[in-house]
Order: structure tokens, then sequence, then C-alpha cells
């Protein structure tokens, strides 16, 4: 009985982990393709006739939504590539060279990293103004990649720290250098780190809203800012739309983040076991 009323106990735990978690996902999914009068219906109504005519108000009134979803796009994927390249560099050299430099380096990168975003966002503006960089993407990729790439190194040297420093003398002693290293022994063998460090950082980059809002206004402008643009419209808030955009701006993510998974849990399980 005992075992019966503890399993019981995590069966109830994890289904109210389930419903807190999707309840909001499945809820903005399903109104996206509800009647209008039918998404706050009280009681609320779980069978009705579907219909796409929020994707197409989304489409004729909303057309820069997609310009801000190309830009996220743009930004994640840059942002991505160029956090992930450091951080493995920053975690390598953290790994492998030792000493008071890297001890204090190490530190003041995690200091940087605890500091609140909009504490940084104000003295960065006027440098931001004088470079001539304000409203493109790569502001933006240069501050979200910046913004990781302490996390980034941290884990990436709990990863190469798993890697024995005699793989990286026997390549030495057969001819290879540093750029080889790397390339041949670190990389492939902390992939799965690398992989983790990638779903952190597009999930942060494709859903960033207050450097977007700071440092862009129109070419460059992500999708999370046209949403919020949505709430503030002054014909007021079409929630049907709303939530159209919000499905079609989470979806990518998502999809990405399911494939990821086995490879997300692997590498996070490998770096907690071993390191």
């Amino acid at each position: 009985m005992r075992r019966t009323s503890i399993r019981a106990a995590k069966g109830l735990a994890v289904a109210a982990i389930l419903v807190w978690s999707l309840g909001p996902i499945l809820f903005m999914l399903t109104s996206s393709i509800k009647p209008g009068q039918d998404i706050f219906a009280t009681p609320p109504r779980f069978i009705f006739t579907p219909t796409f005519a929020h994707y197409v108000t989304l489409v004729e009134k909303w057309s820069g939504f997609f310009r801000g979803l190309l830009n996220s796009m743009i930004v994640t994927i840059g942002a991505t590539l160029l956090a992930v390249a450091v951080s493995t560099l920053a975690g390598f050299a953290y790994s492998r060279y030792r000493g008071n430099a890297m001890s204090t380096s190490a530190m003041l990168v995690v200091a940087v990293r605890l500091l609140p975003p909009i504490v940084i966002t104000l003295p960065l503006f006027p440098i931001v103004n004088r470079l001539a960089l304000n409203d493109t993407h790569l502001v933006l990729i240069l501050l979200y990649a910046t913004f990781y790439v302490s996390l980034g190194a941290l884990l990436m040297r709990a990863f190469i720290n798993q890697i024995p420093a005699e793989l990286d003398e026997a390549a030495v002693m057969d001819g290879a250098g540093k750029i080889a290293l790397l390339l041949r022994i670190i990389v492939p063998l902390a992939a799965p780190g690398m992989l983790a460090l990638a779903v952190f950082v597009m999930v942060y980059a494709w859903n960033e809203f207050l450097f977007a809002f700071i440092f862009t206004s129109t070419h460059a402008k992500t999708a999370p800012l046209v949403i919020s643009e949505m709430l503030g419209s002054f014909d007021g808030v079409d929630w049907g739309v709303m939530f159209a955009a919000s499905s079609l701006q989470l979806l990518p993510v998502l999809g990405f983040v399911i494939v990821m998974q086995k490879h997300l849990v692997a590498g996070l399980t490998a770096g907690a076991v071993k390191g």
C-alpha cells in the first residue's frame, strides 16, 4: 500500500507539472484556431469548429510579423554560432591552462553574467550609436552571444575537463597544432556540450525582448517586438491574431528543442555525472 501511495503521489506530481507547463501552450495553440467569441467563453468551450481566420488576418494586417520572424532567425543563428564557437575556445583555455590570471578572468566572467541586462544596456547605448550599429542584426548577435559566453565557457570547460589531457599530448606528439587539436580532438568529443549550449542560446536569443527593444526600431526588429506592438494596438487587442502570432513564434524553437532533446539530456547528464 505504501509503494502504491508513493507511486500515486509521484504520478499526481508529474501530472500537475505537465498541466502547469503544457496547459498555457495548449491554450494558446487551440485559441489560435478558435472563433473569436469562443476564446474566453465561460465556461470554456472544448468543442468548436476550427478556423484559420486569425492566421489570414495576421498575414493581411501584420505582414511585418513575418519579417520579424526572419530577423529573429538571422539573429538567433548568428548568436548561436558565435556563442558556441567562442565558448568552446574559452572552455578549452580554462580547462587546459591554469594560473591566477585564468582564475581571475573566470571570476570576472561569472560576475558580468550576474549583472541584470538593463544595467548593461544603458552605458552600451551611446557606444552602439557611435559605432552606427543601432537597428542592425549585428548588434543583437554580439549582445546575445556575449551575454551567454560566460555561462557557455564554464559549461564547455566542464565538458573539456572530461577529455583526457593525454589525448592532447598524443596529438601534439604526432605533429598536430592547436587548431588541428581543437578540430580533430576537442570539438568531436565535446560535441554533446556544444549541442546543449546551442539549445540554451537559441531559446534565449529567439525570445529575448529587452535588447531588441532598446537597440532596434525597424530594420532588425524581431518577432517578440512585433507581438508587443499587437498588445498596444490602437484598435485594441485582437486575441485570436495575437495567439496565432504567438503560436508561429513558438513552434520553430519548440520543434528544435524536441529534435535536440536527446542530445541535450545526454550532454547535460554527462557534464553532471563526470564533471
